[in-house]
C-alpha cells in the first residue's frame, strides 16, 4: 500500500520544490502587490525643505507677539510664495510673505500665521480673510492685519521630518500596497527591483462541467472550480489565467497544459486525481514522457522531471493530491480534487503558499487563533484524518482572550454554499475524534 502523506509533509516537499521567482526591474504602478528584493534608502529629505503647513503669512514671532482682535499687529507684505516658488523675498523686521500651503518658508520667517487669524490683507474681519487670501492677485503688496500670536515653526514643516535621507524608507521584503507606491513615488524612485506576481493558469476538469450562464443539459453542473480558484489566486496576488473546463480526454489535457507552459509560473488543475475510472488528470500526467524537456545538457535524459506524483493525505476534504514539476523550466503543477470545497480547502493550504514562496512573501501560512466552539451540536472527526471544517468565526472583544467560533454546513466536500457563508476554517487534528461544544479550537481565518 501506497504512503499515505500528512498535510505539513506534502506542504513542505512543495515548498522545498518551489523556487522563488527571479527579481525584475518595475516601474512602480506596476510594481503593485510585488515584494522589495532591496531595501531602499532615501536619496533626499523627505520633504526636502522647510514649508509651510497652511495657505497665510509667513512672519518673525517678535514682530506678532500679544497681537490680538482689539491690538493686531500691522505687517507689510513683502510678496506672495506659491508652491514651487523659487527667488523667494526676505522677511525683516515689521514684514510677512503671503504663503501658501507646501511652499517654502522664506529666510528670515520663523513661523505661519494661518489667514484666518488674519484679515487676509484687505482691511476686513476674519470672516473674510479664506475668501480674500484666495482671491488676491499675484504679487500682492500692502498690509496684513495678524489677530493672534503664533510661536517659533509653528504651521511649519520641517526639511525631513516625514524621513531623513540616508534612511531606510521601506525593507527588502515589503510587499508594495498603494502606501508604499506613494512612499516611493514621494522619495523619487520611478522603478523598483521585486519579484513578480507568479502567472497561475487555472483549468478544471470534466465532460460535465458547463460554463456559467450557459444552459445546462442532461447530467451537466456549472464550472464553478475554475472560478473559485481563479478568484482565490488573485486574492493571493498572483495574475490568474483561467482556461476553464477540459473533457475527459487525456491527450486534450496533456495538450492543454503543454500549451499554457509558455505563460506559466504555476498550474493548478481541479478534479481528476481519485481512482475513479475517467480520472484523466492521472492518466494524462503520470506518464513519465510527458511534457519531456528534452535533453539535459549532458546530452541525456532525465525521465524523473516530468513525473506527477499522486498522493493520499490524511485530511478531509482533500484526500486526493497531485504535485510535479513538469516542462523545460520546470513549471510547478498542483492537481487538486474535484469537489468545490475540497478545491478550495487545498488551495488554501498548498497552492496558496506556494504563491506566496514563489512571490518571496513571509510568512507563507495564513496565521492561525485559538477560538471556543459554539453552538450546541458536537463536531466529530474521522479517526486518523486532520478536518478542515469551515467556520464562521466571532473575535473576541477582549485583544488576548480566545473568540467563538461556529460551524457552517456540515463536512460535505460539495457544499459550497455554506463555504460562501464562511470566513474561516476549523482545524481538528488526526487524534481528535470529538469537538464538545466550548471547546478550544484552533482556527484558520480567511480574512
Amino acid at each position: 500500500m501506497s504512503k499515505t502523506w500528512s498535510v505539513e509533509e506534502h506542504l513542505e516537499d512543495i515548498l522545498r520544490s518551489v523556487r522563488p521567482l527571479d527579481p525584475i526591474e518595475l516601474n512602480l504602478l506596476d510594481a503593485q502587490g510585488c515584494v522589495l528584493v532591496d531595501d531602499v534608502v532615501v536619496p533626499a529629505a523627505l520633504p526636502p525643505f522647510d514649508n509651510s503647513s497652511m495657505d497665510g503669512y509667513a512672519v518673525r514671532t517678535a514682530d506678532v507677539r500679544g497681537a490680538s482682535e482689539e491690538f493686531p499687529a500691522v505687517l507689510s507684505v513683502v510678496g506672495d510664495i506659491a508652491a514651487g516658488s523659487s527667488g523667494l523675498p526676505v522677511v525683516v523686521s515689521g514684514e510677512a510673505a503671503r504663503i501658501m500651503t507646501g511652499a517654502p518658508l522664506p529666510p528670515g520667517a520663523e513661523a505661519v500665521v494661518p489667514v484666518e487669524w488674519t484679515d487676509g490683507g484687505t482691511g476686513g474681519g476674519p470672516a473674510d480673510a479664506m475668501a480674500a487670501h484666495s482671491a488676491a492677485p499675484e504679487g500682492a503688496s500692502g498690509q496684513v492685519r495678524v489677530h493672534r500670536p503664533v510661536v517659533a515653526r509653528q504651521h511649519v514643516r520641517a526639511k525631513g521630518s516625514d524621513v531623513e535621507a540616508g534612511t531606510v524608507a521601506l525593507r527588502a521584503g515589503t510587499v508594495l500596497g498603494p502606501a508604499q507606491v506613494g512612499l516611493l513615488a514621494a522619495v523619487g524612485r520611478g522603478s523598483v527591483v521585486v519579484r513578480p506576481r507568479p502567472r497561475v493558469v487555472v483549468l478544471s476538469t470534466g465532460s460535465e462541467l458547463v460554463a456559467p450562464g450557459e444552459a445546462l443539459g442532461p447530467g451537466q453542473i456549472h464550472d464553478a472550480n475554475s472560478f473559485v480558484l481563479t478568484a482565490a489566486a488573485r486574492a493571493a496576488g498572483a495574475i490568474p489565467y483561467r482556461v476553464g473546463a477540459v473533457a475527459d480526454d487525456a491527450e486534450t489535457l496533456r495538450a492543454t497544459v503543454e500549451d499554457q507552459l509558455i505563460r506559466a509560473d504555476l498550474v493548478v488543475t481541479s478534479g481528476g486525481v481519485s481512482v475513479g475510472a475517467y480520472d484523466v488528470v492521472k492518466e494524462a500526467l503520470s506518464r513519465v514522457d510527458a511534457f519531456r524537456g528534452g535533453e539535459e545538457e549532458d546530452g541525456t535524459d532525465d525521465p524523473a522531471r516530468d513525473t506527477v506524483e499522486f498522493r493520499r493525505l490524511a485530511m478531509q476534504p482533500g484526500k486526493p493530491q497531485g504535485f510535479g514539476l513538469i516542462g523545460p523550466d520546470r513549471t510547478p503543477i498542483l492537481t487538486l480534487p474535484g469537489n468545490p470545497v475540497s478545491a478550495y480547502v487545498s488551495f488554501e493550504l498548498f497552492v496558496r503558499p506556494a504563491l506566496r514562496h514563489l512571490m518571496g512573501q513571509k510568512p507563507v501560512r495564513r496565521r492561525t487563533v485559538r477560538a471556543r466552539l459554539a453552538g450546541d451540536t458536537a463536531l466529530t472527526s474521522p479517526e486518523g484524518k486532520r478536518q478542515f471544517l469551515r467556520g464562521d468565526l466571532t473575535p473576541s472583544a477582549d485583544q488576548d482572550g480566545a473568540g467563538t467560533v461556529r460551524a457552517v454546513g456540515g463536512p460535505g466536500s460539495h457544499l459550497i454554499a455554506a463555504l460562501a457563508h464562511a470566513n474561516a476554517l476549523i482545524d481538528i487534528p488526526e487524534e481528535t475524534g470529538r469537538v464538545a461544544p466550548g471547546d478550544e479550537v484552533t482556527v484558520v481565518p480567511l480574512d
